[in-house]
């Protein structure tokens, strides 16, 4: 596995995770939309032009959340967060 694969699994792991979390209602929508777009990122070989719009579509997502209201999913956001620096890093 590649580096951005890695990056990009490792993204969608993290956004997935806050699934299984209670999380706020609001911060769930945010999350659930990037969780979709981080899924097709692992599970699609895309033009990086194309990944690197949908890394940034991901991140306006995160930016709209502020709190989860649990300590586990805030974890998992900011790792999330961290790992999408790394592939717009490569992708941009």
């Amino acid at each position: 596995m590649t580096d951005d694969a890695g990056d990009l699994a490792a993204l969608h792991d993290h956004l997935a995770a806050t699934g299984e979390l209670p999380v706020e209602r609001s911060a769930s929508r945010w999350l659930g939309e990037a969780e979709a777009l981080a899924a097709d990122l692992r599970e699609s070989d895309l033009p990086a032009d194309v990944v690197a719009d949908r890394l940034a579509t991901i991140e306006k997502l995160l930016g709209e959340v502020e709190e989860t209201g649990d300590e586990r999913a805030d974890e998992h956001v900011a790792a999330a967060r961290e790992r999408l620096s790394d592939a717009r890093a490569r992708f941009d």
